[in-house]
Order: structure tokens, then sequence, then C-alpha cells
């Protein structure tokens, strides 16, 4: 897994119609269908995310849930839009608060490590610093997954490590 901090933390970038593009890299030395495993196979993506109940495969539905939020946990409607083993997912599902999410994976093989992106275009006007922390705390325990270290602790422990890095700092 990538180390530094800032080499894990989320980038925003504007896009040219204004909207935002919050753009995740990460790297590990184990083989890219390892990697696919983690983010595909029911088991372990219930240990760092959720569970999605549904159709698998291009133009599958189903229900998402994410399982390590704190409080009352709904299923979200998801579609899987692209499906292409073990290189490309692309789910996208409607919130509650805000318009639907589309989350754009994608995994190759450079210098004997599996390389993952992970992408999620944000409206121009958006606060995208607490997404961005958000899926940086679940691309740290994905990351733990594959490796098997552990997980990052709790979100406020996570939070005062990481919010710094992010503008951010805990509520004195």
């Amino acid at each position: 897994m990538t180390e530094d901090l800032e080499t894990r933390r989320g980038v925003v970038t504007p896009e040219p119609d204004g909207r935002q593009r919050l753009e995740f890299r990460r790297s590990w030395p184990d083989p890219i269908e390892d990697v696919w495993s983690a983010l595909t196979e029911p088991e372990r993506l219930a240990r760092w995310i959720g569970i999605y109940d549904g159709a698998r495969g291009p133009g599958g539905t189903g229900t998402f849930v994410m399982t390590h939020e704190e409080g009352e946990q709904a299923g979200e409607p998801m579609t899987i839009l692209e499906c292409d083993p073990p290189r490309r997912l692309v789910v996208e599902w409607q919130q509650q608060e805000t318009e639907d999410w589309r989350v754009d994976l994608d995994l190759w093989t450079e210098d004997g490590r599996t390389q993952l992106r992970f992408t999620q275009v944000f409206p121009a006007d958006a606060d995208v610093t607490d997404y961005a922390m958000g899926w940086h705390w679940y691309l740290d325990k994905f990351g733990a997954v594959i490796t098997g270290r552990p997980q990052p602790g709790h979100w406020d422990e996570f939070y005062a490590e990481v919010g710094p890095a992010y503008g951010r700092t805990p509520d004195a």
C-alpha cells in the first residue's frame, strides 16, 4: 500500500463544465486479480465498505448498504454501469440528500504493482472535503483488506490524523 499520507490523499480538480473531480490513487504489490477480488467479492467487500445485494455484471441492479457508517444503515439502489474484470468497475447509486453518486474504479499493473484510480465527480458547488476524507478512510480500509494490515481506527482517531491534510482540524 502507498504509505505516505500526502500520496494517499484525494486530489480535487475542476472539470471544464465547473464540476469537481475527486481522484485517489493507490497501489499494492499484490496481483491485480486479488485487488479486484477485494473490490467485488461479497465477503471481502463487506469487510471494508458494505453489502451489495443484487445482480452482478454490467446493467445489474440491486441495493447497496454502507455497513461501516454510524447510525441506521439504509440500503440505496445501485446500478453497475460497467464491469470489466479485473480492470474496470463503474457503479452509480442513489443518495437521499445529494445527487446520485457515480464512482469509477480502474485497475492496471505498472512496475510490478497493481494501481487503483478511484474517481467521483461532484457538482460545482459541493463541499468535496468531507467526501474526500470519507473515501480516504474507506480506501485505507480497502487497503487493509488487501494487505492484511490493521484497518484505520475509529473515525474520530482517523479524523484527528488525516483531517489536517484536508484543512480540517478536530473540534476542541
